[in-house]
């Protein structure tokens, strides 16, 4: 009989581009899942986390919900990024300790709380050496702030929480409108436009310089639920990397989606843009021990299904989220 059984989970972020993954995994594993919308509950209220979990009474929460961006998104909005995702994971992990019955709460950081000079590959030591990468500040310290909250709620409450942290996340289902996309399904789009339209070149922002560890929504996901699954006398509150064991620079990555794509023209560095976080690359020796998870997409193979799945749904990747 699998974990999962007769247990029940809430998912919040369950419709989005991971948690969707995350709920079918779950469910497919024999898990009770109630993935309920911001259209039901909106976390960065006071009382709507609380009301979430009384009434679905889980024994396990997963938390997905957030509000994120690329890079010109990170520029335009950077105080609701901060603040609404300071308050949502803030919200939640409260109405957790507070809620009968729930045995262990599982929180999702990101890979923008890295300072923005740390050596490649990061290690988990040091999330705290220094400032992040100023594009991503906001929303990469409010998502530190929930490690915070949850490693002092485990010494103080006993509290049980895992903390894992992705790399850039990519596959089938990624959001590709220009104001919210990120890095792959932007280029993506802007290769597939030129290349239907003739143009002779594509213009790509920052140096090319810049490197990103890519990893597949669905090999995320499996990490999520295993890192859910465990169960351990030890309350420290360690957080994960997950990453894909291989660093790539932006010129790399948009020669390879180009070529994927049937674009043949050049590719112009518009350098007065921002690069982002110059290097990012995460050592997974952790998560690998932790879990027993190793990631199993190859880029490439990742690359074309994300590809296909633009192309055979281009009115809902390129929905307007502000619609």
């Amino acid at each position: 009989m699998s974990f999962w059984s007769h247990r029940r989970v809430v998912v919040t972020g369950g419709s989005g581009f991971l948690g969707r993954r995350v709920v079918d995994r779950l469910r497919a594993e024999g898990a009770d899942v109630a993935a309920p919308g911001h259209d039901e509950y909106d976390l960065t209220e006071p009382g709507a986390a609380t009301a979430m979990l009384a009434a679905h009474r889980p024994t396990d929460v997963i938390h997905l919900a957030a509000r994120v961006g690329g890079i010109g998104f990170n520029l335009a909005q950077p105080a609701p990024l901060y603040l609404s995702n300071l308050l949502m994971g803030t919200h939640l992990i409260e109405a957790a300790r507070h809620t009968p019955g729930v045995e262990k709460t599982v929180l999702v950081g990101t890979v923008c709380s890295y300072p923005k000079f740390t050596p490649v590959p990061f290690s988990e030591d040091d999330l705290w050496n220094g400032y992040p990468e100023e594009t991503n500040a906001p929303y990469g310290i409010a998502k530190k702030a929930h490690l915070v909250h949850a490693q002092v709620n485990a010494q103080q409450y006993g509290q049980r929480f895992a903390y894992v942290i992705p790399t850039n996340l990519y596959g089938p289902g990624d959001k590709f409108h220009p104001s919210v996309s990120h890095v792959i399904p932007a280029l993506i789009k802007k290769c597939v436009d030129a290349r239907e339209a003739g143009l002779p070149s594509v213009d790509v922002w920052g140096t090319g310089a810049a490197s990103r560890e890519y990893l597949y929504v669905d090999d995320a996901a499996a990490a999520i639920v295993l890192a859910a699954a465990e169960r351990s006398d030890d309350l420290t509150v360690e957080p994960l990397n997950l990453g894909a064991d291989r660093e790539i620079t932006i010129t790399e990555t948009v020669e390879t989606i180009a070529r994927l794509v049937g674009f043949s023209g050049e590719l112009t560095w518009d350098s007065s843009k921002p690069d982002g976080q110059p290097r990012r690359g995460v050592d997974g020796a952790r998560a690998n021990e932790r879990l027993g998870w190793r990631p199993a997409m190859p880029f490439e193979d990742g690359l074309r299904a994300t590809i296909d799945w633009y192309l055979a749904h281009r009115a809902e990747a390129e929905r307007d989220p502000s619609a």
